[in-house]
């Protein structure tokens, strides 16, 4: 996120009511953000691509390609928080896949609630993403755990050492290739699938 320490963000605005995108540019701009604005979803998406903006505002329904749609086509390139503004106050955020909606703005919005809803979204997506992060990393150490067993299982049977030693061996090999433990586990594990197809009758 290319936040700057005095808080101004990149934002990609979108909202097929040019009264509307001219009241966000110029509150926005106020607040000391850059703004770059687009009138449809589809635009909105190709501006996007192009500007990587740190946090993007879009009205729901637009012609074409729909707010929601749009936000999602962009995290679907890189992770950036949404702030969805809808005229409609029957919206329901959980409906919203992705994780990356973080508040609803009704119309017409107020500019200390916009200033309000941006500080707060852009927390929630920074808690949202370290959590994900988090979450990332528990997954890939469980998993490296299940393959160093079945390594440390292969070493044991096909060199007929105890537990101690097969994991020992195991360390002394990863030392010795300068890679990880999890990468050695994963060529013994492919290896020894290997033999025991070639020792198949």
């Amino acid at each position: 996120m290319s936040q700057t320490k005095d808080g101004r963000l990149r934002i990609a605005v979108a909202d097929d009511e040019p009264d509307t995108r001219q009241f966000l540019h110029e509150v926005l701009t106020h607040l000391g953000h850059d703004v770059v604005a687009a009138p449809d979803g589809t635009q909105l998406v190709e501006l996007c691509r192009v500007q990587r903006p740190d946090l993007i505002i879009t009205d729901i329904r637009m012609p074409g390609l729909s707010g929601t749609n749009a936000a999602a086509a962009a995290n679907h390139d890189f992770p950036v928080p949404v702030i969805l503004i809808t005229g409609h106050p029957e919206v329901d955020l959980h409906q919203t896949e992705g994780g990356y909606v973080m508040a609803c703005l009704t119309k017409p919005v107020k500019p200390a609630d916009l200033s309000a809803t941006i500080h707060l979204a852009i927390k929630r997506f920074e808690q949202f993403q370290q959590l994900s992060r988090e979450a990332a990393g528990l997954r890939q150490a469980l998993e490296d755990r299940k393959l160093i067993e079945r390594a440390k299982g292969a070493v044991m049977k096909r060199l007929r050492v105890d537990e101690e030693e097969a994991f020992r061996r195991l360390q002394r090999t990863a030392s010795a290739r300068n890679c990880k433990l999890a990468e050695v586990a994963r060529q013994i594990v492919s290896a020894d699938e290997i033999y025991q197809h070639l020792e198949r009758p």
